[in-house]
């Protein structure tokens, strides 16, 4: 392989791929109890829901963090917020 050339990326595209549609059936992804949830909204409405989960979901209570986010065609914006269950 060149030094310029590109590793093939299918396998991690498959993963994702499975992750994320185990996550949108409400799977857990492996033994972590976090609470998941991916949207998928244009750049500023993405912004004001991720600024409601960290209002209702304070992060120094409830670890509250956009856990990956990624941007599509068309200015819309893909992210996986995530956050405990509670607060205790």
């Amino acid at each position: 392989m060149s030094p310029l050339a590109r590793p093939p990326l299918d396998g991690l595209k498959r993963q994702l791929r499975r992750t994320r549609d185990h996550r949108s059936q409400g799977q857990a992804s492996g033994t972590d109890s976090f609470v998941r949830e991916t949207f998928t909204l244009e750049r500023g409405e993405a912004r004001v829901k991720a600024r409601e989960w960290f209002e209702k979901y304070p992060k120094a209570a409830y670890w509250t963090q956009v856990e990956s986010w990624r941007q599509l065609p068309g200015d819309r914006i893909e992210f996986t917020m995530r956050r405990l269950p509670s607060a205790d």
